[in-house]
């Protein structure tokens, strides 16, 4: 089998395969719920109004800060165009295994990429997942099939690149920096942008499997949303919250890359996907990084005598290539270049 989806249509699955059961530590079991996860105004942080723009550019660094992780609501997204890349990137993965097999790159940087688990040669054991990651920017790549897919990504990858722009200068703001400093320094403007769209199917023993394990994210942020059906976890101070999204909102966590880029006074998140019984959840995430040769380290303005370099610098395309050369595990790719 190459996709849990096929697994799971195939009517032979009556338990979960051996090669996909995940051991599990208890304490990763236990989840506790919160009302506290960060919520960012969007029109708050572009408001003309200066205290309403600077009270929303504090609580955006606070989070950060203290989360890496915000739900980001009034962002002037449609639903529309929402709901529309949710159905057709549910229509992607409804294709005939062939057809999305000509997808089926087989190198990191490939254009556009189908796949199922994270890294089939690393993971020791599968996730229960499938996906599509394409290259979007600075050349847009997608898939010719469904009809209409490509357009609506593009209109969609659009969009989201202008609410990424407008973070980054609300955290450089935050930081103490001139609101263009993480763009400039990072060359956004030419920056890589990694559209992954995961399918998680239903699982007869969901318990049993992860979606994806504990893991940050490389780049700067993680643009994400999702279908109905939730599954993001978060880890907060040791401990796993479950994140129940508010209605069109979007989720957006902190790279590894914003955690070099400041230090560590910026955390990226670790968090992990989990699968139910019930239905297919999709999520489309889009990772927002430097351009791919951009080398990447501490800002020299938030390094000094009593804050020295906690990182070396590394070149983006070198990090990604690193992370995807070993398995998923916690922040264990950031601590490789940890000094």
């Amino acid at each position: 089998m190459f996709s849990v989806k096929e697994l799971v249509e195939s009517n032979s699955l009556r338990s979960v395969p051996f090669n996909y059961i995940c051991l599990k530590n208890p304490e990763d079991s236990i989840l506790y719920e919160t009302e506290n996860i960060p919520t960012i105004d969007f029109s708050q942080l572009t408001s003309s109004n200066p205290s309403e723009r600077s009270k929303a550019i504090q609580q955006l660094g606070d989070a950060c800060r203290d989360w890496g992780f915000f739900m980001l609501i009034n962002h002037g997204v449609s639903e529309t165009l929402r709901d529309k890349v949710l159905r057709a990137s549910q229509s992607f993965f409804d294709l005939t295994e062939k057809e999305k097999r000509e997808c089926a790159g087989g190198k990191l940087f490939d254009p556009i990429r189908y796949g199922t688990s994270f890294n089939v040669m690393v993971d020791k054991k599968l996730f229960w997942r499938d996906y599509l990651k394409c290259h979007v920017h600075p050349h847009f790549n997608a898939p010719s099939k469904p009809p209409g897919f490509s357009e609506t990504l593009e209109e969609y990858i659009k969009k989201g690149s202008e609410l990424v722009e407008q973070l980054l200068k609300g955290i450089s703001l935050s930081l103490g920096l001139e609101e263009n400093c993480i763009h400039k320094r990072m060359n956004v403007d030419l920056g890589s942008q990694l559209l992954v769209i995961n399918c998680y199917p239903p699982c007869p023993n969901p318990e049993l499997v992860m979606g994806l394990p504990a893991h940050t994210d490389h780049g700067l942020l993680t643009l994400l949303m999702q279908n109905e059906l939730g599954g993001l976890q978060i880890q907060h101070n040791g401990k796993w919250f479950p994140v129940h999204a508010l209605p069109n909102s979007f989720l957006i966590n902190t790279g590894d890359h914003m955690e070099i880029l400041t230090n560590g006074k910026y955390k990226s998140v670790v968090h992990r996907a989990v699968v139910n019984t019930k239905a297919t959840r999709i999520s489309v995430g889009t990772a927002h990084g430097p351009q791919l040769d951009t080398i990447v380290g501490p800002a020299q303005e938030l390094v000094g005598d009593d804050n020295p370099a906690t990182f070396r610098a590394i070149k983006y395309r070198d990090y990604m290539q690193l992370q995807q050369n070993h398995q998923l595990d916690r922040k264990s790719c950031l601590d490789r270049i940890r000094i």
